[in-house]
């Protein structure tokens, strides 16, 4: 699975499952929104395993770029707020730490 793929996938099960806590425990929609929060949860971190780095913690950190631009999408996909100039601005900055992380030439 190419890396971009993998983090897509993450991004998507990992926002999704903490949204359904949000839902929960915010919005008071009922516990039963945990289960399949905690099974997207499950799939995120099973996604990320399929990064192409040779550290975790390499994978993980520019994983984060990845999750902020993710966020800004469902902020306007599925909350319907449509992102502003500081938070596309914001994301372009994330997503360039995370290609500088993961794909900067290394020793």
């Amino acid at each position: 699975m190419p890396t971009l793929l993998a983090y897509a996938g993450a991004a998507l099960a990992e926002i999704a499952g903490c949204f359904a806590f949000w839902a929960w425990l915010r919005l008071d929609r009922s516990p039963c929104w945990a289960a399949p929060g905690l099974a997207s949860l499950a799939l995120f971190a099973y996604l990320l395993t399929f990064v192409e780095s040779e550290a975790a913690g390499r994978a993980y950190a520019a994983y984060g770029g990845v999750y902020v631009a993710a966020s800004i999408l469902w902020l306007w996909a599925a909350e319907g707020h449509p992102p502003d100039r500081w938070d596309i601005a914001g994301g372009a900055v994330c997503l360039a730490g995370m290609a500088i992380i993961l794909y900067g030439p290394r020793a």
